[in-house]
């Protein structure tokens, strides 16, 4: 999909196994930028690379044109194709410091962070050769698309960016804006909150690219990022809402809850479960927008 002249969106859908012949259906956004050279946002998981090489070649390119990688975090299905696309190519990739740990050494994060599939899902770890702190500025060396500005956006992981391009008015947001309805996933409520009050605050944007939402032009993009502090107030008052004060079962309070939002009975997982413990984080909150 060509979000501009040089920005193409290749929507990307894998499975997550949850049990025996068991998987949820996803999918997740990585983008293209077009210049002298190729930057990837984000790769989706293993096996994505073909999609990603296709699409180029379709463009009278060659994948040996991708200059970097910038990943928007190391969840899975942002890193899992990285391995196989830097051998490929011999790019560099770039990430937030705070990413570091989980992108060189993917073991690490399955033991930390376990997701259901996570082995079919990353291909590997990789190095990164670039960090990216709050502020930076990425050059893409065309001088009509201007830089890549760099935001730290963090909630859904702690180190989440956003990319901000002026010249063409369009934000590539990751994981930071959660989808009204959607699995929720963050571990942070309150650094969740304050991200999207960050981005929302941007003036220009003109196009907004999600990694997990359809693209949204012009008072959309603003509109989406009003419905996303209103659904994490709603996850919110409904974690507290069927919290038993007499019990530490965080199973059944994700059981429950997911109800109460009207999830799937599939979403119940401990992915879930960790976004609602990061809402018990800050119980003494009543309104998270405040």
């Amino acid at each position: 999909m060509e979000i501009a002249p040089a920005i193409h969106a290749l929507r990307l859908p894998f499975r997550v196994p949850i049990a025996p012949g068991t998987a949820i259906d996803r999918f997740v956004y990585v983008y293209l930028i077009y210049g002298r050279t190729i930057t990837l946002i984000d790769t989706g998981v293993a096996g994505c690379e073909i999609p990603i090489f296709d699409s180029i070649r379709s463009q009278g390119r060659e994948p040996s044109e991708i200059n970097r990688i910038i990943l928007t975090h190391s969840h899975p299905d942002h890193l899992g194709a990285a391995r196989a696309i830097q051998n490929s190519t011999g790019c560099s990739i770039a990430a937030h410091p705070r990413e570091r740990a989980w992108i060189e050494d993917v073991q690490l994060q399955n033991r930390e962070r376990p997701v259901p599939g996570f082995a079919t899902l990353v291909g590997g770890s990789v190095h990164l050769d670039r960090t990216l702190e709050d502020g930076d500025c990425i050059g893409l060396g065309d001088s009509r698309m201007g830089d890549l500005q760099v935001s730290h956006t963090p909630g859904h992981s702690s180190g989440s960016i956003s990319l901000f391009m002026p010249a063409e008015g369009v934000l590539f947001s990751g994981d930071a804006i959660p989808v009204w309805g959607d699995l929720p996933v963050y571990d942070d409520a309150l650094a969740s909150v304050r991200s999207v009050k960050r981005l929302r605050g941007l003036r220009g944007i003109r196009i907004l690219l999600s990694a997990w939402d359809e693209p949204r032009r012009g008072e959309e993009a603003y509109r989406q990022m009003e419905f996303a502090l209103a659904y994490l107030q709603e996850i919110h008052e409904a974690v507290l809402a069927n919290q038993d004060k007499d019990s530490s079962d965080l199973t059944e309070l994700t059981r429950k809850t997911a109800a109460a939002l009207h999830l799937p009975p599939q979403a119940v997982n401990p992915l879930l479960a960790r976004t609602f413990a990061a809402n018990l984080r800050v119980q003494d909150r009543k309104n998270l927008l405040e």
